[in-house]
């Protein structure tokens, strides 16, 4: 890819035809100064005088003038060229120019404004650089626009308008809406700038037809005022349409009539292309209606007859917009298809409202939805079977499907292929595991094929006829907004996807239950999305950032740990470099080399149960408890990143933040956090499940169990008996977090000053530890197994009877600490991490591959 933009970069850039002239204008707009390529015809055997004479202001007195050049403007994509069969024709009797529009043909292409503004503006420049005065202008297609924005621009400048299977008023383009019509050129200009951006192309596709320029002239241009403008159009003016014209519509060509009193409409047997498919049935009644307006016979809008002045003062029927038909329903139907990639819902929501505005049939538009969806599932189908499980590592699919949902899901299929189709279409959030664990599992294409194609036609329908239908209804009942179609076409699309996201989940206890952990996370702070939660922590960082004029300065909190343990640290490292005794026994294995026999053989020095996780990770990512041997062998051979062994500690577990200010000798414990792991005792009566939804805390943690868990939440324990729901003092993975600061004794926090002291380098930070009990670990029995540098925090603020103002004085009095011990090692001569390492390190973390493992977690459930 690089190749090719260094390529494309030396492409010569585009030169003028034989015959074509070269004008630079200076663009108002802009303030740059463009090159325009025209081409230009004149009378045939001109006099010495007039070969030399440019038409303008000089004229007045002449007896003989020569009559008013005419203006050719193509439309979008094209160039002057369009006109090589007209312009010669119109030359026999007057001057007629043919320019290549800005970002178009031979002319400067590299503009800010590709619109019909845009270009009225610069071809006024043009004839203002040529010296031309009065003139006529015939706008092919897009070109209409440019023609009646220059009339808007300088009315007494022009003499007459054609509209040659021009564009104008914005009801007849495409779908009648200027919000529909840009977010649908907006997915062209996408998809072209994707096609030649990001395919390797070496400069093949820059000269193509449908190009950037192209697709930027349709998404800046703004139709909506070309109405005003036809209303107060005041110069006669020539319509020429084509009654088969499958761009436009010929009856936009009939709107422009109706409006424009004056106008002579002349629909002619045709499509759009006649001007240089056929152009002797374009120049003649163009030149005799130039004639005509140059001799005094033009008819004005106030000459116009009373008739059709009264019937141009009548307000627009919404009902003489037919439905998108021809190129323009092609070219929505592909978009539409398209569109389903990004969201199947939203696609078809959407067109049910365009159904329901009248915009687009309902059967063609109902097909491509179908079209789009079957060939989306045929792609996830063949994610899976073609690239296999390593796909569900590959952003954006590991963002959006766990291992453990994928696992179940192969499991299902081999048995119940037709059903869990269906029901991965029906169900929300199932339908992307499910099918790519299709794929992955090989389950015969045609099979697939054939229950994707039935749970489509099944969906769609519903999907888009019934949004048409309650489109319509709210129509109706809003009426008096009937002149703002886009506030209920938005109205209508939200109360559908609200139905969709939310009424149709309600339908299932699954999904019930899956709204009420969702709104229980709601209402607890604990459990709001860090993106959320860290905002105010945020701001008062950057404002320490300020104060100690250093935005890395805490990075020199911890010397002896790269970038203080900001981000991608070593969890192995930093063990080893501490020497107190009670560092819990593992071993580091690095990412390559006979990984499996080394790993197995420290596991037999370990002892089972072990703990395995990643070496650089967080928030419980990857972290295992491994039974056995076997279990150790399917971990080393499914990760090959840097992995840690750790012998597993029973017990109960602490974390412990800890600081001490450089020159002191003993330290202080911010805070310390009781970790109670998620566990529900049985009645012998309900289930796993149900034991988990009857407590208040446990149900906003309800995914987390039912990846865990699986099946067994369908489990009945006996009476008293206890289930423990995960074994991993992790907060996002299920555990409770109480703040058990108060019952920190003298003989913890010395032997926690002990192990910090063993490390040289460390001031600031968080351990983990575990021991048989609290009163065993007060008295300093306990093994450290973890040590967090400045990016950990004192996770006490997480007991569920504190406040979410007390967890952010804690946090905001932690990053305080941070930058003061940081400032003052500083001044001991230790030297902040750079922003770029910093920076670069985060990007690494976030990477593909990255310290954001995704692999098994632990699966099983323990039984006391």
């Amino acid at each position: 890819l690089a190749a090719s933009t260094v390529s494309r970069d030396r492409n010569p850039a585009v030169t003028p035809s034989p015959g074509q002239q070269v004008q630079a204008v200076d663009d108002a707009a802009s303030g740059n100064r463009l090159e325009v390529a025209f081409w230009e015809w004149r009378p045939n055997d001109p006099t010495p005088s007039e070969r030399d004479h440019i038409p303008g202001d000089g004229d007045v007195g002449n007896a003989n003038p020569p009559p008013p050049p005419v203006l050719l403007l193509h439309g979008s994509p094209g160039a002057g060229a369009a006109f090589r069969g007209v312009g010669p024709a119109l030359g026999r009797n007057r001057r007629a120019i043919a320019p290549d529009l800005p970002g178009f043909g031979a002319s400067t292409r590299r503009l800010d404004d590709y619109s019909i503004a845009s270009h009225a503006g610069q071809m006024l420049a043009l004839l203002d650089s040529l010296g031309v005065g009065s003139t006529h202008l015939v706008g092919f297609s897009m070109g209409g626009g440019v023609a009646l924005e220059m009339y808007r621009r300088d009315p007494d400048r022009i003499e007459s308008v054609t509209l040659l299977s021009a564009i104008g008023v914005q009801e007849f383009e495409l779908l009648g809406d200027y919000h529909l019509n840009h977010a649908i050129h907006g997915l062209q200009l996408f998809g072209l700038w994707a096609l030649t951006e990001l395919v390797p192309h070496f400069g093949l596709l820059d000269g193509g037809f449908l190009g950037h320029s192209y697709a930027r002239n349709f998404y800046d241009t703004d139709q909506r005022p070309l109405r005003g403008i036809l209303e107060s159009f005041e110069p006669p003016m020539l319509i020429l349409h084509g009654d088969e014209d499958p761009l436009v519509p010929a009856g936009a060509a009939r709107e422009h009539a109706r409006i424009v009193p004056q106008a002579e409409l002349a629909m002619i047997p045709g499509d759009h292309f006649m001007t240089f498919m056929e152009p002797d049935r374009i120049h003649l009644p163009i030149g005799r209606f130039l004639d005509q307006v140059d001799e005094g016979g033009g008819v004005t809008r106030s000459r116009a007859p009373p008739a059709r002045r009264a019937t141009a003062q009548q307000p627009f029927d919404p009902e003489a917009r037919p439905p998108a038909s021809g190129f323009a329903l092609v070219v929505t139907l592909a978009l539409i298809a398209a569109a389903t990639f990004v969201s199947e819902d939203l696609t078809c929501i959407g067109t049910g409202l365009l159904v329901a505005r009248g915009s687009l049939p309902w059967f063609p538009g109902m097909l491509a939805c179908l079209i789009g969806i079957w060939v989306g599932d045929l792609l996830l189908y063949g994610a899976g079977r073609f690239i296999g499980r390593p796909v569900v590592r590959v952003a954006p699919l590991r963002w959006l499907i766990d291992a453990e949902t994928l696992e179940r899901a192969c499991d299902w299929f081999t048995e119940r292929t037709g059903p869990l189709v269906l029901w991965g279409r029906f169900l929300p959030g199932t339908r992307l595991p499910s099918y790519v664990a299709a794929g992955v599992v090989r389950v015969p294409v045609a099979g697939f094929g054939f229950w994707a194609l039935v749970a489509g036609i099944l969906w769609t329908p519903l999907l888009v006829g019934g949004t048409a239908l309650f489109g319509i209804a709210a129509a109706s009942w809003i009426g008096a907004f009937q002149d703002r179609a886009i506030v209920w076409l938005l109205g209508t699309g939200f109360l559908a996807l609200l139905a969709l996201r939310i009424g149709v989940p309600l339908l299932s206890r699954r999904g019930r239950r899956a709204w009420t952990a969702r709104l229980g996370r709601l209402r607890r702070w604990e459990f709001w999305p860090p993106a959320l939660f860290y905002m105010p922590v945020a701001a008062y960082v950057a404002w320490l950032a300020i104060r100690h004029r250093s935005l890395t300065v805490f990075t020199a909190a911890n010397p002896a740990i790269p970038d203080g343990g900001f981000v991608g640290e070593s969890k192995g490292e930093i063990l080893s470099f501490v020497s107190d005794r009670r560092v819990a026994a593992f071993r580091l294995l690095p990412a390559g080399g006979d990984r499996v026999n080394e790993g197995l053989a420290a596991g037999d020095t370990l002892g089972y149960p072990l703990v395995a996780k990643p070496d650089v990770g967080e928030r419980g990512a990857g972290v295992e408890i491994v039974p056995n041997r076997e279990a150790l062998r399917a971990r080393l051979e499914s990760d090959d990143a840097a992995l840690l062994l750790q012998e597993y500690v029973p017990g109960v577990e602490l974390g412990v933040f800890y600081y001490r200010m450089p020159g002191h000798e003993s330290g202080t414990l911010l805070g310390v956090t009781e970790k109670r792991l998620p566990k529900v005792t049985g009645d012998g009566r309900r289930t796993v499940e149900e034991l988990v939804f009857s407590d208040k805390r446990l149900r906003c943690q309800w995914p987390v169990f039912e990846r865990r868990l699986g099946t067994d939440l369908q489990r009945v324990p006996t009476e008293g008996e206890v289930v423990h729901l995960g074994r991993l003092g992790n907060h996002c993975l299920g555990c409770e977090f109480r703040d058990g600061t108060a019952m920190t004794t003298e003989g913890l926090t010395t032997a926690v000053d002990e192990v910090a002291r063993s490390f040289p380098g460390f001031y600031f930070g968080r351990m983990d530890v575990r021991g048989p009990s609290v009163g065993a670990m007060n008295r300093g029995d306990f093994k450290v197994i973890e040590i967090n540098g400045v990016s950990s925090e004192a996770t006490h603020i997480y007991d569920p009877d504190h406040s979410l103002l007390t967890a952010y004085r804690v946090l905001f009095e932690q990053w305080r600490l941070a930058f003061q011990i940081g400032e003052r090692n500083r001044t001991l001569g230790v030297e902040p991490t750079s922003l770029t390492r910093l920076l670069g390190g985060l990007g690494r973390h976030f990477r593909p591959g990255g310290a954001r493992w995704i692999g098994p977690a632990d699966t099983g459930t323990a039984v006391v």
